[in-house]
């Protein structure tokens, strides 16, 4: 009797067993989910913070998209998750430096950044130079710009690569375009934050070269600095000049200083152009009243179902959607790609080869499908991005303008 009872339950006892073994399965098979780590890099605090802020919202937003999509498909056929963690390095270039080593330490896979051409060169120059030489024990581990806009960067490193457009040919562009559409302007002044390498460089380089090459008068310059609050001298001397253009080659913050100084002076150029950095809605939340008619070339605009959807999730983690941030989006769906055409592994043993593999998927991208239409990509790994020229109008940036690319 006791035995064909127990025979009985035996059966119950089996399938509760067996249950005990398949949950204890599970969550084992849980434990070994895994992830692929990507690091942010970007100033989050002083002058140029909400850089940093937008880059990090992006960057947290797209994996989010990914995550939701199935993740990132592995070479063995299962599949990962990605994790961003985005670390501060203030604008500074021995911070980035130590943040970077600390990164390269760990078992992140790529690092999307930073906000300043310093940093990014400085980080560039710890970099191995050359793939494969076994002279050099610079960091090998791929490091994808978003922001900083330092003509030739990509070219330090060969672990190094950039997602942003190309300013000397949009400038070209815009001074073409204004000279054919508004042929009464025939001079042009700038005012140039000066110890910012963007803003100094696209004014000096860039802008001034392209407007002189499109047959305009250029009638010199006013100089601030990044944490300058004050402007009414250097308004004072671009008021005097009376140039038929200015354009205004500083960062949001100081943009905005400068524009509302103007209109307090009264100073109203024929055309007012702007640096690319300054396409941001954060311009025109603080200084939307004097931007009203500033002209811009950017590389990014809600002006499709897609940028619009990037814009929404960016701002669902307190971030704008701009050029900058909008690089780095575009740049975790790069990161996936390359990461499932070159077949990671996404383990503690496997995070150098995943590494060399990503940085190998990267060099071989030739083009790639971007917010605003397909993105090549150069030799020195370098994109050549679509662009537009957007005005600000009535507290939007509006497209004027699509050029022929």
């Amino acid at each position: 009797m006791k035995l064909g009872m127990i025979q009985r339950k035996s059966p119950l006892r089996l399938a509760m067993a067996l249950a005990a073994l398949s949950l204890l399965g599970a969550g084992h098979a849980v434990g070994e989910e895994r992830v692929i780590k990507i690091a942010g890099m970007g100033a989050k605090t002083g002058g140029l913070r909400q850089f940093g802020v937008n880059s990090e919202a992006a960057m947290r937003a797209a994996a989010d998209q990914i995550n939701q999509s199935g993740g990132v498909k592995l070479a063995d056929g299962s599949r990962a998750k990605i994790v961003v963690e985005y670390f501060d390095d203030r604008c500074n270039a021995d911070e980035g430096i130590s943040v970077t080593r600390r990164i390269a330490s760990g078992e992140w896979l790529a690092a999307v950044g930073t906000t300043c051409s310093s940093v990014v060169e400085s980080i560039f120059g710890v970099s191995q130079k050359k793939v494969g030489d076994a002279s050099d024990s610079g960091l090998q581990m791929p490091i994808f710009a978003d922001v900083a806009m330092k003509i030739g960067l990509a070219k330090i490193s060969e672990w190094g690569f950039r997602n942003i457009p190309d300013e000397p040919g949009m400038y070209a562009s815009l001074f073409a375009w204004l000279k054919a559409n508004h042929p009464e302007a025939k001079s042009i002044y700038g005012g140039v934050e000066e110890d910012f390498i963007h803003s100094r460089q696209t004014w000096y380089s860039v802008m001034k070269e392209k407007a002189k090459a499109a047959g305009y008068e250029a009638k010199g310059e006013s100089k601030w600095l990044l944490n300058d609050t004050h402007f009414a001298t250097q308004v004072r001397e671009m008021k005097n000049v009376g140039a038929d253009i200015v354009a205004i080659s500083a960062h949001p913050f100081t943009a905005c200083g400068v524009m509302k100084e103007m209109q307090r002076q009264g100073v109203k150029p024929k055309i007012l152009v702007g640096l690319t950095s300054i396409s941001s809605p954060e311009t025109l939340e603080v200084c939307g009243e004097q931007a009203e008619g500033l002209l811009i070339p950017t590389s990014y605009a809600p002006v499709n179902p897609q940028a619009k959807a990037a814009a929404q999730a960016t701002a669902r983690y307190k971030g704008y959607a701009d050029l900058h941030s909008m690089a780095a989006w575009e740049n975790m769906f790069m990161l996936k790609r390359v990461m499932e055409s070159e077949g990671i592994l996404a383990k503690p043993e496997s995070v150098q080869t995943d590494r060399s593999r990503i940085r190998q998927g990267l060099a071989n991208l030739k083009e790639f499908d971007g917010l605003l239409g397909p993105s090549g990509r150069t030799a020195e790994r370098e994109s050549i991005k679509p662009y537009v020229f957007v005005a600000a109008k009535n507290g939007t940036w509006q497209v004027v303008h699509t050029p022929e690319q």
